[in-house]
This record gives structure tokens, C-alpha cells and sequence, in this order.
């Protein structure tokens, strides 16, 4: 995985906001504003509806130039080769065995840790998250973390650094003067009139 397709605009799905029923279009407007990450975080679908979920959304990604990430269910993203694999706490255990066998792009959330985050680096993930830096709707019990810590992180690693929670039109300057390589959005793009339009401002953001 090339890490310069590691920047800019992150979208995450949602079981609520981007249901089966129009994730692809949600995800498709996502990309035509111009987002350069999409994960599919799906809790709630049999395995076989998320494989076929990150199956189409692969392809989808691919036709965009964005790279596609599977949130949490390591072993289909093995098996199916995928682009991209997120994982979180349940998981930190297994890092190494993970990286040995999921050869695509391999992010790991990382809260408010940066030495975490730098043992992560050297078992050789692609990318850390830090966050959430305002109470999200998504996950409104995370521990709210001071946006200062991307400056730190980014000058402590040198892999990319994606921030994530709450984040809105209203505090997005707020993160970006500490220049986070991605910013990640899950509440703010899904629940929006239109999509496309909103992608594009918060992927405007990394336009010089």
C-alpha cells in the first residue's frame, strides 16, 4: 500500500446512518466530493452481507483511486485479499500474527497513546488514529483526548496520523491546525442533504 493514498478525507459507514439499503450510493457521493478513504464499520450484517458489502465497496474504491478499509473482522479481510483492515483494542494482542498475513494497508486506533501508537509503528501498521477529539454521536462515552496530540504524534512518527470523533464543519479547524495526514468523519457526512457537497469541503481542506 502506497501511503500517499493515505491522506485527506476518511469516511466511516454506519449501521444507522448508511444502511444496506443506500450505502453504496452514500458511499459512491462520498467519493465523487472526493474522499480518499472508506471503511466499512458494520456491526449488525451476517458475515456473509459484510463480505459481500466489501466486495462491491473494493471495487467501488478502486474506480475512485481511494483505498477501502474493512473495520474489525481481520480473517475476511485475509481471506478476501482486501485493500485495507482497521482494528481496534479487541484485537492489539495479535498485531504481529495480523501483519504477517493481511499484506494490504493496516490501521490500528489508538486513542490518546502516542507511545502506543509508536509500538504500532514498529510491528509495521500503516497508519494510527487518535481520537475522539469532541463527544461523537457514534461513540458518545470515548474519552475526549486534546487535539495537540497530532502535532505530537506527528512528530514523533513517521507513518500517518488520522484523527477521529466529533469532528464537524463547526471544530474542524480546531484539528486541522495541528495537520492531521486524514481526518475522519462518520456523523457529519452521512447525516448531511447532500453528501457529495459536504465531502468535498472537508477533502477541500487538504487542497493547496
Amino acid at each position: 500500500m502506497s501511503l500517499d493514498r493515505l491522506d485527506g478525507l476518511y469516511v466511516i459507514t454506519d449501521d444507522k446512518l448508511s444502511p444496506s439499503s443506500t450505502i453504496i450510493s452514500q458511499v459512491t457521493q462520498a467519493l465523487e466530493g472526493g474522499a480518499r478513504v472508506v471503511q466499512l464499520r458494520d456491526k449488525k450484517s451476517s458475515l456473509e452481507e459484510i463480505k459481500e458489502k466489501a466486495l462491491t465497496l473494493e471495487v467501488l474504491c478502486k474506480e475512485y483511486d481511494a483505498t477501502f478499509v474493512l473495520n474489525d473482522k481481520v480473517e475476511l479481510a485475509i481471506e478476501l485479499g482486501l485493500s485495507g483492515l482497521h482494528i481496534g483494542k479487541s484485537d492489539y494482542f495479535r498485531v504481529d500474527e495480523i501483519r504477517k498475513n493481511f499484506k494490504g494497508c493496516l490501521g490500528v486506533s489508538c486513542y490518546g497513546d502516542i507511545s502506543f501508537a509508536k509500538k504500532m509503528e514498529e510491528k509495521g501498521v500503516d497508519y494510527v488514529a487518535f481520537g475522539s477529539f469532541f463527544i461523537s454521536p457514534t461513540k458518545p462515552d470515548s474519552n475526549i483526548v486534546k487535539p495537540d496530540i497530532l502535532s505530537d504524534a506527528k512528530s514523533k512518527l513517521t507513518i500517518p496520523v488520522c484523527a477521529i470523533g466529533g469532528l464537524n464543519t463547526d471544530n474542524i479547524h480546531d484539528v486541522m491546525q495541528h495537520k492531521p495526514d486524514m481526518i475522519s468523519l462518520i456523523n457529519e457526512i452521512w447525516t448531511s442533504e447532500d453528501i457529495k457537497s459536504k465531502a468535498s469541503y472537508f477533502a477541500s481542506l487538504y487542497k493547496v
